[in-house]
């Protein structure tokens, strides 16, 4: 006969995920070897993800990029000959003429040194974006891989709940026949257990097709170690409110502003500085006949930048728009996450709510209505497609109870790696840095 089973026995995933499980996923190799935890997910992707290595990358290009900001240009060497005749008796000659000389000579461009020290600045503030730029993809990238490991985590307690309706379907069947044989139910009963064991293995598939695609998702941020089972289970992160929306400035998104900033500002200054002279000094040293003494020659130039209305007023101006349009982007983008902020924690406390009515409602209650109507058919005062409707509603409150609990770690998730502190988000803040 069958026996009920408590909606917490029904649905607690076993601590190993089962070998069929892992035979109709296509994996190989022991199901519990070498298993996949949550910080081993998280700290694999910080390693492995190539965005990451690309941003670091963009650091290197920075850092290299800034050293040669505050130096002075190259100089340039100078080749040439002066008055050379092209007429009379001594054309072409370069020895035959007093006048005639042979240059070599040395140039060098000093700009302006608060020009320099823009460029310097500008620099600093490209390193700094890109360290920014940085952090940003991190969290990206620990939130993407938690999301994907929460996901598939749900799923396959969902499959654990579905191995065990299927043994209970089993007993379900010999009831239903034996209930037959004794002479107490039609034939067409006979059918029902059937009809629902197929249903189980459809809800199966769904399921494996589901879970295929949450590990090809956290493939993408941990490799190929994500084909491992998975072992433990993902933080319950504590969801304050008021200290979310505190660290609201901290968003990663609103802290690059800073460093963009940096930038503007800086080439603000330089556009500035474009208004003062630079200067340049030449020595040259001029070669004539032999029969001549050589000599030499030094040059000092400056800019004039007599038209900065037409010239350095423009620049400046379109710096300083530039940099008005950062702060006016920044508030558009505090906006935006202060709306999504909310709307993020609104949709937090309705799963919160709809996980603990689930569990302590609605579970028992299918669970309840379930023992019910097995007990009126098996007093032969209740019909057998009340029951086989009964247990497919059990069946959905289990697997809703633990989709409702995934969506609500994942929500958790998106909070914690978007406003929480990004120092405690990331396993490698005080390991191996990239």
């Amino acid at each position: 006969m069958v026996i009920p089973q408590s909606a917490a026995r029904l649905w607690r995933p076993p601590v190993c995920r089962t070998a069929v499980l892992f035979v109709l996923a296509g994996f190989a190799g022991s199901v519990c070897a070498e298993p996949l935890s949550f910080d081993d997910a998280l700290a694999l992707a910080v390693r492995e993800t190539p965005a990451l290595r690309a941003e670091s990358a963009q650091i290197d290009a920075a850092r290299q990029a800034a050293i040669p900001a505050g130096e002075l240009p190259d100089p340039k060497l100078a080749l040439g000959i002066d008055n050379l005749p092209i007429e009379g008796p001594d054309r072409y000659s370069l020895t035959r003429d007093f006048m005639t000389m042979r240059r070599i000579g040395l140039m060098q461009d000093f700009p302006n040194a608060a020009k320099r020290d823009a460029r310097v600045a500008a620099a600093r503030g490209r390193v700094a974006q890109a360290e920014a730029q940085t952090r940003i993809t991190r969290l990206m990238v620990l939130r993407e891989t938690a999301l994907a490991w929460i996901a598939r985590d749900a799923v396959e307690r969902q499959l654990a709940g579905i191995d065990a309706l299927v043994e209970e379907n089993r007993v379900f069947e010999a009831s239903v026949r034996a209930r037959i044989a004794g002479g107490k139910g039609s034939a067409l009963e006979a059918v029902a257990p059937r009809q629902e064991a197929a249903m189980i293995e459809a809800r199966r598939d769904e399921l494996a097709a589901r879970r295929w695609q949450a590990v090809a998702a956290l493939e993408r941020w941990v490799g190929p170690r994500a084909r491992a089972p998975l072992a433990g289970s993902a933080p319950d992160w504590p969801i304050d409110r008021d200290a979310l929306a505190h660290a609201l400035h901290r968003h990663p998104e609103l802290t690059a502003f800073d460093p963009k900033a940096r930038v503007l500002d800086a080439e603000v200054a330089e556009a500035q500085a474009a208004k003062k002279p630079d200067w340049a000094l030449e020595l040259a040293y001029q070669k004539r006949g032999s029969q001549f003494g050589d000599m030499a020659m030094v040059q000092v130039s400056f800019d004039l930048p007599v038209f900065a209305a037409s010239r350095q007023d423009p620049q400046i101006a379109a710096r300083q728009a530039e940099r008005a349009a950062l702060d006016a982007e920044r508030e558009a983008v505090l906006r935006e996450h202060r709306a999504m902020l909310e709307a993020d924690l609104a949709e937090y406390q309705r799963l919160a709510r709809a996980v603990t009515r689930q569990r302590g409602v609605l579970l028992p209650l299918a669970d309840e209505k379930a023992a019910l109507a097995l007990a009126a058919w098996r007093g032969g005062t209740g019909e057998l497609a009340d029951l086989v409707m009964a247990r497919r509603e059990r069946i959905d409150a289990g697997l809703m109870a633990i989709a409702l609990d995934g969506e609500r770690r994942q929500m958790a998730a998106r909070l914690y790696y978007a406003y929480g502190d990004p120092a405690k988000s990331d396993p490698t803040a005080t390991g191996e840095k990239q």
